[in-house]
């Protein structure tokens, strides 16, 4: 893949669950609610219209968001939900509110579509309410429920419409219409990282950030952000830097290669500089000369949809931005610098098996990092400039691309909205159920095996989420290959590994590992709930009814999997239709968790005998056509 070019800047499925799980759309618990007389007029339960063309505006999307959040983690738990005449009905029960919203199509998993604004039971009445008000309602019903406030949870809604906003603003402007519209791999693989404009469906904060709001859009993948680094000649004793053995040539030194001799290039992101240019051990290392600012360099970075990490079409550079988005401020911590290039190093040989065994899908190796090791006063690397400044290397994607592919985000392919040339309404333009069908096995086909292959066999943790995986596809359209990015939710099984993380330090084998429920359901979670489940939504969007049978081609890519190596009984467990853990983003938000502690709701598995019956005589008519 060349260099970004300078011109951007300008289905069977198995038994039914378990009784306790909990039912996203089950029967309210109290005294069903007779119809509204003002209610619009009813529809069936049943899949019933496509996606709408258009976007959504930022208050939809808001209040969209925080309902899906509540129906997964607060009232359909607590059976305080029903879908009924077309709608569905949601309580949140220590608020005393009842709220109602149309349906565009409904879900097996309960991942609801959505249309039009939310609406209040006021006695025999129904009334509009905007996102703000509903915000507040789930302030007050969190509250109520956990006993404590969270009082940065509105100003992070707020940021997050504040974000959508100016993100659909700008994809009015020329930047992103010619990002949208270029020609080349490389253009659509950028547009596709730069689409996101809504973010995650089930968190309550997805688009929300820090920082100064003006610096914003300069810097953000939704506005289309292409920008030079900002490059500094650092004395090569206050470099801190580790490279993994196959890591040959500096990938780093490439970017300018006329640094005085004595010096080693640090490329820091320019909207960081900028917030540390002042820190008092900095401005004193460039008074002495030990750090020399060389000004932008030549070669336009675009940001990709983690906003920190940006592409030249050679090489990702994950840098630290003091700025939190969504939940986390995004700097990389030392532990994380050497864990990355540590965990390229261990993972080789399990990466070289799994690439020989699926040769559809491979990772993207972290083979480097470096950072600035200026001493504070005592003595000691000043940690808020080492970790400031750090940036790790992601190999590019020309390493792994298969030839005539065309790489996407994947979450960019799923997106509820076609918001970039990628969406799987674009790819599958126009197709008929058959090659939907084909297309979605096929992907499975590619993203599923590996995944279980790294847990199984290699006690691997893959975090396969949307934003983590890039599918390739052919001039068709159809999955050609996957790649796996992002080290830093990979996790190692303690007892598969006990011997390599004693060879590290502490500081650095801990972070890497999780036990092996936790660690399951982290699999389950990115590959089933997030990953799968929203890109089959984005599939039966385009035929309504096609819902089960694509269930039931995920089922059996797993059942063959199961066949070929054994059915391990946590996979045996899962064909047998045990909830499936669905991370709690609104409850890990609403309790400031780290995202390592985010607790799990258990949501009712679509693999359930009613739903095989359906999709076996389904499938046999429906794909037929």
């Amino acid at each position: 893949m060349p260099p970004l070019n300078k011109s951007l800047a300008t289905a069977p499925v198995a038994s039914a669950p378990l009784a306790t799980a909990p039912v996203a759309s089950a029967p309210l618990a109290t005294a069903p609610v007779a119809p509204a007389p003002h209610a619009t007029a009813p529809v069936t339960t049943a899949p019933v219209a496509p996606a709408p063309s258009g976007l959504p505006s930022a208050d939809d999307v808001v209040a969209h968001t925080l309902l899906n959040c509540l129906l997964r983690e607060v009232s359909g738990p607590e059976h305080q939900s029903a879908v009924t005449e077309g709608h569905l009905l949601l309580r949140l029960p220590r608020r005393g509110v009842l709220l109602r919203i149309a349906l565009r199509r409904t879900s097996l998993l309960g991942a609801h579509r959505f249309t039009g604004p939310v609406l209040e039971q006021h006695g025999d009445r129904w009334a509009q309410i905007d996102w703000r008000r509903l915000a507040e309602y789930t302030q007050d019903e969190l509250s109520l429920r956990t006993g404590v406030r969270n009082e940065e949870f509105l100003d992070q809604v707020a940021s997050g419409h504040q974000a959508v906003t100016a993100a659909l603003a700008a994809r009015t402007g020329a930047t992103a219409s010619a990002l949208s519209q270029g020609g080349d791999e490389l253009a659509t693989y950028v547009a596709s990282e730069q689409s996101l404009l809504f973010g995650h469906r089930f968190h309550p904060t997805p688009k929300a950030r820090t920082g100064d709001p003006g610096s914003w859009l300069s810097y953000a993948p939704e506005a289309g952000a292409v920008f030079p680094l900002r490059h500094l000649a650092v004395r090569a004793h206050l470099i801190a830097e580790e490279r993994a053995e196959e890591c040959a040539t500096d990938p780093l030194d490439r970017l300018h290669p006329d640094v005085p001799d004595g010096y080693r290039l640090l490329p820091a992101h320019p909207w960081q500089y900028e917030m540390l240019r002042e820190h008092p051990e900095l401005r004193a290392a460039f008074d002495r000369g030990d750090i020399l600012d060389l000004g932008p360099g030549d070669t336009p970075f675009a940001a990709t949809a983690s906003v920190r990490t940006l592409y030249d079409g050679e090489t990702f550079l994950k840098f630290s931005l003091n700025v939190r988005i969504t939940n986390c401020l995004r700097k990389n911590a030392s532990y994380e610098l050497s864990g990355a290039v540590a965990m390229t190093r261990l993972l080789e040989p399990a990466l070289t098996d799994l690439a020989a065994r699926f040769p559809g899908s491979a990772m993207l190796r972290e083979p480097a990092y470096r950072s600035l090791a200026l001493p504070g006063p005592d003595g000691t690397p000043d940690l808020t400039l080492l970790e400031g400044f750090g940036v790790i290397v992601r190999e590019g994607l020309s390493r792994q691309l298969l030839p005539g592919t065309t790489p996407l985000l994947a979450a960019a392919v799923a997106d509820e909205y076609p918001t970039g040339p990628g969406h799987v309404s674009r790819l599958l333009e126009g197709a008929g159920p058959r090659k939907v069908l084909d297309w979605w096995t096929a992907y499975l086909r590619l993203l599923v095996p590996p995944v279980l292959a790294a847990y199984f066999d290699h006690g691997l943790v893959l975090e396969p989420h949307l934003q983590n995986v890039i599918v390739c596809v052919d001039d068709d359209g159809m999955p050609a290959q996957v790649l796996f990015r992002d080290l830093e939710g990979t996790k190692l099984l303690p007892e598969r590994h006990a011997a390599t993380l004693a060879t590290l330090p502490a500081d650095v084998a801990g972070p890497m590992t999780y036990d092996a429920q936790r660690g399951w359901d982290r699999v389950v979670y990115c590959l089933l709930v997030n990953h799968v489940a929203d890109m089959l939504a984005a599939l039966a969007d385009l035929h309504p009814q096609s819902e089960p049978a694509l269930w039931a081609q995920v089922r059996a890519t797993m059942r063959t999997y199961a066949d070929r190596n054994g059915c391990p009984p946590r996979l045996a467990a899962l064909l047998a239709g045990v909830p499936l853990p669905a991370k709690a983003n609104l409850l890990t938000r609403w309790e400031r968790k780290a995202d390592r502690e985010a607790g799990y709701v258990r949501l009712a598995s679509p693999f359930a005998e009613d739903v095989l019956s359906e999709a076996a005589h389904d499938q046999d008519t429906w794909s037929a056509r």
